[in-house]
């Protein structure tokens, strides 16, 4: 039984070999309406990068904000996250595509979406002050060690997720919060990874509902069962983290990837954006980046490369249970021992 759970492990973690794990929100799809996010990797290299409605977030490597910073501003939006200069107009009852780059996405976890009330401008909202509702959330779907998660369907559809606004929301200006939380590391403290991105929409419709939300530094504490959790299991429970779901809402609508076929730019609040453009694709593709860990001084291996030997880059996979590749990582890099069956390339 060990062997045999040994092996599955490996197999469940084969996926990650030479594959990166971060990541973004590139852009999302509204009624075949294609509105750009905000690019970590790219936009604060530019002198004057575009308005878009996604907020912007310092994590230049698509990293992750650890359970250690849960009551911080980080989990609000990600790392010193400030607030789109725009925003996109939806309907009530529509269903919004989000994509995620780089592809694919390797690790499992579930998925989970939040809104936020803005009570005015979401261009100008503190932050701090709002109360997120859930609107969607899917975990563990079937199976086990470790099964087949909400990533994996994400993944399935070209690493999209499909999201829809309650029919009966109140019209106002709401932030979107979206979610990855990765798990692939979890049975350790301070183990999970989120991966939350954030979007300014401006809501109409003729319903009232208007959920109770909580402020994102409530959403979730270190020791969750939902956070701190091994999945690498044969009769795991899986237990959703974060508040409970708005009575009477699904947990997820039907998944699918879709095409886009007109572009539009961020609506700036007292004027400016919202022009159009036909698309004649909404696909992208960028190079892959990794995912990180916060070393431990007895997790971390140091070793010297040696000359002409193979190396494994940044974020890359070092090791681990079944793994064949370089365990050697590109200076100035080391090799951090996540679990017995995944170690990863990170920074000194």
């Amino acid at each position: 039984m060990a062997q045999k759970l040994s092996n599955l492990l490996a197999t469940a973690l084969t996926v990650a070999t030479g594959v990166v794990g971060h990541g973004h929100v590139n852009n999302i799809i509204v009624n075949g309406v294609y509105y750009q996010g905000y690019d970590p990797t790219s936009f604060p290299y530019m002198p004057n990068p575009p308005i878009v409605i996604g907020w912007t977030a310092a994590d230049l490597d698509n990293g992750f904000v650890a359970p250690d910073a849960y009551q911080g501003p980080d989990i609000v939006c990600h790392k010193n996250a400030t607030n789109a200069k725009g925003h996109a107009s939806v309907k009530a009852g529509d269903t919004i595509l989000l994509q995620w780059l780089p592809l694919p996405w390797p690790h499992p976890g579930p998925i989970v979406d939040y809104l936020a009330n803005c009570n005015g401008d979401c261009e100008t909202v503190d932050k701090t002050t709002l109360e997120f509702f859930k609107i969607d959330g899917v975990g563990l779907i079937s199976g086990a060690d470790p099964g087949n998660w909400a990533q994996n369907v994400l993944v399935t559809n070209n690493n999209t997720w499909v999201v829809q606004i309650p029919k009966d929301l109140q019209t106002g200006n709401y932030v979107l919060r979206h979610e990855l939380i990765a798990l692939h590391s979890s049975g350790q403290p301070d183990g999970a990874q989120n991966y939350p991105q954030c979007f300014n929409l401006a809501v109409t419709g003729t319903g009232s509902l208007q959920p109770t939300g909580v402020l994102a530094t409530d959403l979730y504490h270190e020791s969750d069962p939902g956070i701190l959790v091994n999945i690498y299991t044969s009769s795991l429970a899986y237990t959703m983290p974060g508040p409970s779901l708005v009575a009477g809402l699904p947990s997820s609508v039907a998944q699918g990837n879709s095409a886009a076929t007109a572009t539009s730019s961020a609506t700036i609040p007292g004027g400016g954006g919202s022009s159009s453009s036909r698309a004649s694709s909404a696909s992208a593709t960028k190079t892959s980046s990794g995912a990180t860990s916060r070393p431990t001084s007895s997790s971390i291996r140091t070793t010297s490369a040696p000359a002409g030997g193979p190396t494994q880059t940044l974020y890359g996979q070092c090791g681990g249970s079944g793994y064949s590749g370089p365990t050697i990582c590109a200076s100035p890099a080391v090799c951090t021992t996540l679990n017995p069956y995944y170690a990863q390339c990170v920074s000194r």
